[in-house]
């Protein structure tokens, strides 16, 4: 891997995600998103079923031998997700932007999985070196286009032909969080023009679904179902040919 590339746009983009996401309550984040939180728990295991039936239909039955990566990895909460699939730590690796969350992913992952602090955008990888790139609302709190654009010409770029890029983000804009913005269709078909594109819609809306959970956890799941029109998250695998 040689040396990032420095590009003044893609720098104050970057600087710009950082002052986003410092601004967010980590604290308040921990607690929202924690597996004691029956809401967040439920649309972990919505998401990982989503990923191995899109796999699956792929042709994959298994991820051991699957070399795998992830933009914007955060703590490593996603990379956790792909060993707890099959997939060995050796042969995954995180982009994350920011160093207290690069610091805590290299603290929870096995010391074998590699954790790259940068701009993803601006890191030289080995061309079609990856079967798998993840990028879990990623797109959605990228509010440049130019950007989006580059993040996903470089990610695509890593994937070999048989492999994909794996999106999980908004369907709709949030109207609690102007830092972010929904994904449409149409976009992913512009960021990735050569795909073969899959979609499978989760994730009932968290305020709904926090709201249930306090009532009794499993109506969380029968509702999901019952109203798919309320999910608010979209899995993506783009396939690469």
């Amino acid at each position: 891997m040689s040396a990032p590339r420095r590009d003044p746009q893609a720098d104050a983009a970057a600087q710009a995600i950082a002052s986003q996401y410092g601004r967010r309550d980590a604290a308040a984040d921990a607690q929202r998103y924690s597996l004691f939180d029956a809401a967040a728990l439920q649309a972990q295991q919505e998401r990982l079923r989503a990923m191995v039936a899109l796999w699956r239909a792929h042709g994959w039955s298994s991820l051991a031998d699957r070399t795998m990566l992830e933009v914007g990895c955060g703590s490593g909460g996603n990379l956790l997700d792909l060993i707890r699939l099959g997939a060995q730590p050796q042969r995954l690796t995180g982009i994350e932007l920011l160093p207290d969350r690069v610091a805590l992913a290299r603290q929870r992952l096995p010391a074998s999985a590699r954790v790259i602090e940068g701009d993803a955008a601006l890191i030289d990888l080995p061309p079609q070196g990856q079967d798998a790139v993840l990028a879990f609302t990623l797109f959605s709190s990228v509010l440049d286009d130019r950007q989006q654009a580059a993040l996903a010409k470089a990610m695509w770029s890593w994937v070999r032909p048989g492999g994909g890029v794996l999106g999980h983000d908004f369907v709709v804009d949030n109207p609690r969080n102007s830092d972010v913005r929904a994904v449409p269709m149409a976009r992913w078909r512009q960021l990735f023009p050569e795909a073969r594109l899959t979609l499978r819609r989760v994730n009932l809306a968290p305020p709904l679904a926090r709201a249930l959970a306090r009532l009794h956890p499993g109506t969380i799941a029968p509702t999901s179902a019952l109203l798919p029109f309320l999910r608010t998250h979209r899995l993506v695998w783009a396939a690469k040919p």
